[in-house]
């Protein structure tokens, strides 16, 4: 699914009038941030994780050709298979070939933003029953919508709108009494359990691959993933060839790194290992087992000034502390990766003239570094995205003078601190506190109050008084 660049500001302003949207977006707000500060209350020494965790991935990437081919050997030695998908196109024909060849008729899949982002979905729906496993992603499967979260894909939803959709799918019903959340999910087990006996294939992302052993590391919160990928004769995992990491060991850091940043748990309620193909002495489990690991752009960006972003272990923390996904939620971003991360990684996969807004959705103000489990300078890479936008002719005509105004004044400081305290000086004499309306800044104003400047002057001529 590509981004509708063009509907970016009109999405982004339904999403902020949608009342329904507001609602969930606010319940869900408080949940994730304060989860994640308990957890961190209880492991003092989490900063020494986060930068082991980023010491793992920088010399993962930096000896990624090795350790690929030390985890193909592995799998292959362990009964499975890998396949190379350069872009989303080979990976779906990886996929559909895979199913073909099974002969399969229905496929249950755990959630992989991986294959949401090839789109695999799309492509196995004409030929196959596809079932999603996960609920949130089943909620919004059954909804036709996208996920607008990369942990909890139907955090825009609230209870009755799932009830509306469940009576609608369910029952064949149009309408019905507000359901209690456990009765939902419930009911969402009983629908599933039929899904998992009857499916031919399962699918599954892939949260890391473990060299060492050519293992894949799968965590979630329901057991759906377990089941996906026990149950079936076949298995598929879908992962970025940047989930590599050297050892279990090292697998094991990162899950600590994990739980904590995207759900505020010490440790995910499923964390399974799985290598290979089923052993005759075994009495479950897959008879294939297939990898498919995508690049998907991912090539480029090891040569590039935007290799950190590979680090992202998809926990979701910098979307959640963010005030501007906070405010118009993931599906306003237009594809699968929404928040300060899908503002880098989109425009690295689809191209910065097909997302040029996305790295314009941003305050800059830092939290989704200061909370990234790895350390990724986010707001770093975002502003080299809007140097590249500037550079290559993509920035709007009238922003491009704005900044070359602001440019050609900021490097005359004389200039700059006459303009900016007469500036300063006028919105002081029009009130205190915050002004609903002002002339050029409908943009602001229509939406928050404007706050007034202090009359005491610019910081610099404060601090001149003060020395």
């Amino acid at each position: 699914m590509a981004t509708a660049q063009a509907d970016f500001t009109a999405r982004a302003k339904n999403a902020l009038d949608d009342q329904n949207l507001q609602s969930a977006l606010k319940k869900a707000r408080g949940g994730f941030v304060d989860k994640r500060a308990k957890a961190l209350l209880d492991l003092p020494r989490f900063e020494a994780l986060r930068e082991r965790g980023r010491q793992i991935k920088d010399h993962t990437l930096a000896h990624l050709d090795v350790y690929l081919t030390q985890f193909e050997r592995n799998v292959i030695a362990n009964g499975g298979q890998v396949h190379y998908a350069s872009n989303a196109d080979a990976a779906q024909k990886i996929v559909l070939q895979i199913a073909r060849d099974a002969q399969a008729k229905q496929i249950i899949k755990a959630k992989t933003m991986a294959g949401e982002e090839v789109a695999i979905n799309q492509a196995l729906e004409d030929e196959f029953e596809t079932i999603e496993s996960d609920l949130g992603e089943y909620i919004i499967q059954l909804a036709k919508e996208p996920p607008s979260h990369i942990i909890a894909p139907a955090v825009h939803k609230t209870r009755a709108e799932i009830t509306a959709l469940f009576n609608h799918h369910h029952h064949q019903q149009s309408d019905g009494p507000l359901r209690e959340t456990p009765d939902l999910v419930n009911e969402a087990r009983q629908v599933l359990r039929e899904k998992f006996l009857g499916a031919d294939i399962g699918i599954s992302g892939a949260n890391f691959l473990i060299a060492e052993t050519g293992t894949i590391t799968l965590v979630t919160n329901e057991g759906n993933a377990d089941l996906s990928t026990s149950l079936p004769d076949v298995h598929i995992a879908i992962a970025g060839i940047e989930k590599l990491v050297p050892r279990l060991e090292d697998a094991s850091t990162m899950l600590r790194l994990l739980a904590r940043s995207a759900t505020g748990q010490q440790l995910t309620a499923y964390t399974s290992f799985m290598t290979g193909a089923r052993r005759d002495d075994e009495l479950d489990g897959p008879t294939a087992f297939h990898v498919v690991l995508i690049d998907n752009g991912r090539s480029g960006m090891l040569g590039n000034e935007f290799r950190e972003m590979l680090r992202c272990i998809r926990c979701g923390a910098c979307m959640n502390h963010c005030p501007v996904y906070s405010a118009i939620g993931g599906h306003a971003y237009g594809w699968v990766y929404p928040g300060p991360m899908g503002a880098v990684l989109t425009p690295m996969i689809q191209g910065l003239d097909q997302s040029k807004d996305l790295p314009n959705a941003c305050t800059l103000n830092g939290h989704c570094q200061s909370v990234c489990p790895v350390k990724i300078r986010l707001p770093m890479l975002i502003r080299r995205l809007r140097d590249y936008q500037f550079d290559q002719g993509l920035t709007g005509r009238r922003a491009r003078w704005g900044i070359q105004a602001w440019a050609w004044i900021a490097n005359r400081p004389a200039l700059y601190q006459a303009l900016t305290g007469l500036a300063m000086g006028t919105l002081a004499r029009l009130g205190r506190g915050s002004l609903r309306r002002l002339p050029f800044a409908g943009g602001w104003t229509q939406s928050r109050d404007l706050p007034l400047p202090p009359r005491t002057g610019t910081f610099q001529q404060q601090w001149k008084k003060r020395q």
